[in-house]
């Protein structure tokens, strides 16, 4: 029989901290319609003549903090875990990093695997809540790139994670450990966040999403794709893997772009209220990154750092990601299997 390909999929990043390659990132990036929502013409004229003119230099900037001898933290990550996951589930499968931005891209891992003639393709998008931004867009890159082919083989998605098992075990344990020496007064999980006009636009009901100040609270069936109502979901079952209370710990998203009102509360503003509380000694868990990035590295762990001392804190920690620690590649591995 032949192999089945695993195909891992993370969003990506550029090909060097430099303001050319972040420039070229950043249009790839959020010139998707998946990203920025609006009509193509302002979205051209925003990405293009907007953000990358002026935001790259800042983002090159905060890139060139994170960048190690071997790359980019994120496809570092990715590639050490494919390598290890490869190892646990055999010869039987090929199993391959992509980027939905960036390199290695979804296009040239696909060819590689259907030159290698493997018989189905698991697509694994490694976000653990679903996203119209992030989820949604790298499995319609994936059809984009299959539709070329005259023959493609058999395809599965796996689909969002945000309370499997092994996730939560993954995460639970890699915090666990970090957080051994530190002890920390609150545990900040801390979310990438979206604007409320795509979460409600995902809510076909339309009589749900942000409707009330619980909506959250409870996965339902009209609430089942919504990424706020997973974050809570991820919140709950980790406070639970880690005995942790709604006392000493809470939930924020991070990342805001625009002027747009994004889900919240905002991360950047808890650090005052978590201060004006007593809390000294913060650690900060980001769940909705598999992987270390510019979003945990330089926006928490040196930005959010330095903003916690600021205020008077005495110190924050980020718990770090799941990378590649060897409970998260058997629990994909199990995933995949």
């Amino acid at each position: 029989m032949g192999k089945t390909g695993v195909l891992l999929i993370n969003l990506g990043s550029p090909d060097g901290p430099d303001t050319a390659s972040v420039r070229r990132y950043l249009r790839e990036f959020l010139f998707d319609p998946r990203v920025i929502d609006i009509p193509p013409v302002q979205r051209w004229l925003l990405v293009y003549g907007v953000i990358s003119i002026f935001r790259s230099p800042n983002s090159a900037h905060a890139y060139q903090k994170i960048w190690t001898t071997k790359g980019s933290p994120l496809v570092e990550a990715g590639r050490d875990l494919a390598r290890r996951v490869q190892d646990i589930l055999g010869d039987a499968y090929l199993v391959r990093i992509a980027m939905r931005y960036g390199k290695p891209s979804i296009a040239s891992e696909v060819k590689a695997m259907l030159d290698a003639g493997v018989e189905k393709i698991h697509a694994f998008p490694l976000y653990p809540q679903y996203a119209g931004a992030s989820t949604a867009s790298s499995v319609e890159e994936l059809w984009r790139v299959l539709s070329k082919e005259i023959a493609f083989p058999e395809v599965k998605i796996i689909g969002d994670f945000y309370d499997h098992p092994g996730f939560i075990a993954s995460f639970a344990e890699v915090a666990k450990k970090h957080l051994a020496d530190f002890h920390a007064d609150h545990v900040l999980f801390s979310y990438h966040g979206l604007p409320e006009h795509q979460m409600q636009s995902a809510d076909r009901s339309g009589q749900h999403c942000l409707k009330a100040p619980d909506c959250c609270q409870t996965i339902t069936s009209v609430n089942r794709l919504c990424y706020r109502a997973q974050c809570f979901a991820t919140t709950f079952a980790l406070q639970k893997a880690l005995g942790r209370t709604m006392e000493d710990s809470s939930l924020s998203f991070q990342s805001r772009l625009g002027r747009a009102t994004w889900i919240q509360p905002y991360t950047d503003q808890e650090l005052p209220i978590l201060i004006k509380r007593g809390v000294k000694r913060l650690a900060v868990m980001c769940p909705a990154f598999v992987a270390d990035c510019l979003e945990t590295l330089e926006e928490i762990q040196i930005r959010a750092a330095e903003d916690w001392k600021a205020l008077g804190g005495e110190a924050l920690t980020l718990v770090p990601s799941l990378n590649s620690e060897e409970i998260w590649c058997r629990s994909v591995a199990d995933m995949v299997k």
